[in-house]
């Protein structure tokens, strides 16, 4: 088969330019290996030069490309639309090819010699500057469409984001320092982070909390920038920060704690092992933005942010050990017991009926759950009751075993016909309990007593 027709690779191009980064790396990987197809090795070429194009612009605008996501319009924090960032891209190839041509050169030359690099700082801080000042001057029709979009998000939205443009080269350098400034605290990570700052408000006075939201954008997760803005501050008192025009960032991340505790809350239990893990992952985030908060200002318990800070950890650990105590209930329940024969009132395990379904759900839920948040106990304040729980429930799961093997040893088959489903789903258990090794040793033991069991009468 021939080549695509020139109107279709047009179509095709279209579509390309137009789709989200995501979809553009999903096909360029799904169309690697189309070297030999002359269909497909047109479409090939067509998005991996959209790829390298989209590699290109998120170097040159660094700085604000994290920021312009989905419309916009979250208030919450500094964000634009993602449109207007590919009109501003757009309108950069159309005004400025030459310095786009040679940011295109030093980009390829680092691609190429990726241990000696050439610094591109020059090239890219010069494109951010034309950028900026094309979407205050709103001539060119990109510019200008980017500029209409942005104040549709929100009421002066291409001044700011003019202004962050600006902001482009300090951001820019602070960024190759992240790593750094994060993983290593003390007086000249503070030197170089306030300097940083302080070239930030030489450019536009009120530009401190753009400058945070900026390399915010450019941290996983953003809320990180907490330490950064510590370390300018000189780890703040509450009052203090709450006073300032960075305030906002402590305020977000305590508002995100509240938000996510009335998640935690609500954990759906007949969710399985996704909803339990889900949960458990945020009661990790909970953990470590409560900790981020503590270390990054001068708290105390008697008012303001440190009571609220201790107050959200103190629910926390309410919310987990409920979620605890309920597991443990679900799980007994889960194994179904009946009375034993002879005087002595005695529960054993009823291996006639089959393993209910939902009960197990709601207690593989739970106890996903529970091994989910057992690497964060000791940091959020249940690990007593975490141990605790864990301990009864091994008890439980030991004599379980030994009872049902006990019985599958001596009763008839008929009362025994779901024990090997039953003992499956106590190893499942003990895995989410104790480890694997010990849900192993279980699934041996049921398969052992399984094969010895003797063969059923035959039918009259």
């Amino acid at each position: 088969m021939g080549a695509l027709s020139e109107r279709k690779i047009e179509i095709v191009r279209t579509l390309v330019e137009s789709a989200p980064d995501k979809i553009v790396d999903g096909l360029q990987r799904a169309l690697a290996d189309s070297a030999n197809d002359s269909q497909l090795s047109s479409v090939r070429l067509l998005v991996e030069a959209e790829a390298a194009d989209r590699r290109l612009r998120d170097n040159v605008l660094q700085a604000v490309a994290r920021l312009c996501v989905g419309d916009g319009s979250d208030t919450r924090s500094l964000v634009f639309p993602a449109r207007a960032l590919g009109c501003v891209w757009r309108g950069l190839k159309a005004s400025a090819p030459q310095q786009m041509s040679a940011a295109a050169k030093v980009d390829a030359v680092i691609a190429a010699t990726p241990e000696c690099p050439p610094d591109p700082t020059l090239a890219y801080d010069a494109l951010a500057k034309l950028a900026a000042d094309a979407l205050r001057a709103g001539q060119q029709r990109d510019f200008r469409i980017a500029a209409e979009v942005c104040d549709r998000a929100r009421p002066g939205g291409a001044e700011l984001f003019a202004a962050c443009l600006e902001l482009a080269p300090v951001v820019r350098a602070a960024t190759a320092r992240l790593p750094d400034w994060l993983a290593h605290g003390g007086d000249e990570t503070t030197a170089a982070a306030r300097l940083a700052y302080k070239d930030a408000v030489t450019i536009a006075e009120d530009a401190g909390p753009r400058f945070f939201e900026m390399l915010a954008g450019q941290l996983n997760p953003p809320w990180l920038v907490m330490r950064i803005i510590s370390a300018v501050m000189d780890k703040p008192t509450p009052r203090y920060l709450a006073d300032s025009e960075l305030g906002g960032f402590a305020e977000r991340v305590m508002n995100e704690i509240d938000a996510a505790l009335e998640t935690l809350a609500k954990l759906d239990v007949n969710g399985g092992p996704p909803a339990g893990r889900t949960a458990g992952k945020l009661v990790q985030l909970i953990t470590q933005q409560a900790t981020e908060l503590e270390l990054s200002m001068e708290l105390t318990r008697d008012s303001g942010w440190g009571q609220r800070i201790f107050n959200q950890k103190k629910s926390l650990a309410s919310v987990v050990e409920g979620h605890l105590r309920d597991a443990e209930k679900v799980m007994i329940a889960a194994l179904p017991t009946t009375a034993a024969r002879g005087r002595v009132k005695k529960a054993i395990p009823a291996l006639g009926v089959e393993p209910d379904g939902a009960a197990v759900t709601r207690a593989t839920t739970l106890l996903t759950f529970s091994e989910e948040v057992r690497s964060c106990a000791n940091y959020a304040g249940f690990s007593a009751a975490h141990a605790k729980m864990g301990d009864r429930l091994g008890q439980a799961i030991d004599q379980y075993v030994e009872e049902a093997l006990d019985l599958v040893r001596t009763a008839e088959p008929a009362d025994v016909a779901h024990a090997y489903d039953h003992l499956l789903v106590v190893a499942d258990f003990c895995a989410l309990v104790r480890d694997s090794r010990a849900a192993d040793l279980i699934r041996r033991r049921a398969a052992s007593a399984r094969q010895a069991e003797p063969p059923s009468e035959p039918d009259a």
